[in-house]
């Protein structure tokens, strides 16, 4: 089969790839009716993170289930499915715990933007749909492999709640679906930062009642102007670079909550200044796992769209386009149709 393999900076190909096959009892095998490109995949894409030999990309994916390890109970041929990034075996004391992320036996799922796909840990890793669903749904579907779980954990960690006023830091897909969840959380008031118009616009349908454009020190003094000098009571950060962590920290108020989800890049943290802040602070990888129950229920039910963060859609053989997309930020989100 043929799919994206990523060669180095801004080199990847759409080409011959080993197609999957169970190689261990508890494995499945999908075919994917949908992947698309991460926001996190772009690290790479830019040369951040070094990619020392060609690579099978992408971990975002929704399929039906071809085969099954003769270990798997729970999933079955014919069932429409999704997963997350991380295989979990679901069972373990830090799955119990809703880490999934973290599981004594986590495995990235890598290599998902093909047009089959071995997912590791079927059982604990894999969730079927109530049906086969109507090809609208599709994309809202994709979007809780990752980015709509990710946006959740980042509202959950930052103590959202109803009457709460949350502070999103970050107008890629995940801040934007970060925007939904505060909404759905019941925040009160929902400030997004975002500096560009399509963007805005998205964050006002999903729920933001003001819009910052302002960054850095302007963007901290801007936020404390709105918040009568006070802070944000969360502040959900899901970029990860040192000046969007530094940002969230400052606008959250004494007692705040920071739930960070962008993947760190270059942060460094000056405990003796947090020390004095009263934040608190979790994040790491979302453990999307957790949330997929409910949030296919939400998709299922239409009482939420993430899919409207997908603004370009296009054929998997044209992996390279999306990506040069995402990168020269003409798209937000690039669906890829295997």
């Amino acid at each position: 089969m043929k799919g994206a393999v990523i060669h180095g900076p801004r080199d990847v190909r759409f080409e011959e790839r080993e197609t999957p096959k169970i190689t261990q009892p508890t494995d499945a095998v999908i075919r994917t009716v949908a992947t698309c490109i991460c926001g996190s995949d772009l690290w790479s894409y830019r040369g951040v993170n070094h990619i020392d030999t060609p690579t099978p990309f992408g971990h975002e994916y929704c399929g039906v289930v071809e085969e099954v390890g003769s270990a798997v109970k729970n999933v079955k041929p014919g069932q429409f499915v999704i997963g997350s990034f991380f295989a979990s075996d679901n069972t373990c004391p830090h799955c119990q715990a809703g880490y999934q992320t973290s599981c004594v036996h986590r495995e990235l799922v890598g290599g998902a933007q093909s047009p089959r796909l071995r997912v590791p840990l079927a059982d604990g890793t894999l969730v079927p749909t109530p049906g086969d669903p109507p090809v609208e749904l599709v994309p809202s579907l994709l979007a809780l492999s990752d980015v709509m779980g990710t946006g959740w954990f980042a509202a959950e960690a930052a103590d959202v709640k109803p009457g709460k006023t949350a502070v999103v830091v970050g107008d890629g897909a995940v801040g934007l679906l970060a925007v939904l969840s505060a909404k759905q959380m019941g925040a009160d008031r929902i400030i997004a930062m975002s500096r560009h118009a399509a963007r805005q616009k998205l964050a006002r349908e999903f729920g933001a009642t003001d819009i910052v454009a302002e960054r850095g020190d302007d963007g901290i003094e801007r936020i404390k102007d709105l918040t009568d000098g006070v802070g944000a009571d969360c502040v959900l950060e899901c970029v990860g670079t040192g000046d969007s962590m530094k940002q969230a920290i400052k606008s959250a108020r004494p007692g705040g909550s920071v739930g960070f989800v962008g993947v760190p890049h270059d942060v460094e943290l000056d405990f003796q200044d947090l020390f004095y802040t009263h934040v608190r602070l979790l994040g790491g990888p979302a453990p999307v796992r957790r949330y997929l129950p409910k949030l296919i229920d939400l998709v299922w039910t239409q009482k939420i769209n993430p899919g409207k963060v997908f603004d370009l859609t296009l054929p998997l053989a044209e992996v390279a386009e999306g990506y040069r997309a995402m990168d020269e930020r003409r798209a937000i989100k690039t669906l890829l149709r295997p």
